[in-house]
């Protein structure tokens, strides 16, 4: 059969071009938000995120296209430590830190209840365009495990 009447598949997955971390998918509405008109060009209208704080690559194409962090309208979290962990409402890695220090995760399930409002913004204001509820639960549960195992 002829290539031109093949489609190709549609991929959902693919591995940053620098660091070969598996991309989160990201569309139109993110890329807007975190990156100026010029720099927006330089990446198709769909593409990934580089999760790996370390990399310098923040967004990406399946043509191995990439945005650096540096291009980025202001730093965001994992990328920049100090960055809110929550892009809509602010919490950070010390407000986490807090929550362990008082034994009870206060702003942690403050920010739950947040994140079911309509105030959250997560598809425009977090670089991944999904809450960060999952990655800041993760990051509570290792710092617990990192004082249990004292």
């Amino acid at each position: 059969m002829n290539k031109a009447f093949v489609k190709e598949p549609d991929t959902s997955e693919a591995n940053c071009p620098r660091c070969q971390s598996l991309g989160i998918a990201v569309g139109p509405v993110t890329l807007e938000s975190h990156l100026d008109h010029e720099t927006l060009k330089q990446v198709a209208e769909h593409a990934f995120f580089c999760p790996l704080a370390t990399c310098e690559v923040a967004y990406f194409d399946e043509f191995e296209r990439v945005v650096l962090c540096e291009s980025l309208r202001k730093p965001v979290y994992p990328k920049d430590p100090t960055a809110p962990m929550c892009a809509c409402f602010g919490l950070t890695r010390e407000d986490v830190q807090c929550d362990l220090d008082d034994g009870t995760p206060t702003r942690i399930r403050e920010l739950l209840v947040k994140a079911k409002s309509p105030d959250a913004h997560c598809q425009s204001k977090s670089p991944t365009g999904q809450s960060c509820i999952a990655e800041v639960q993760r990051y509570y549960l290792r710092l617990l495990s990192q004082r249990s195992s004292k």
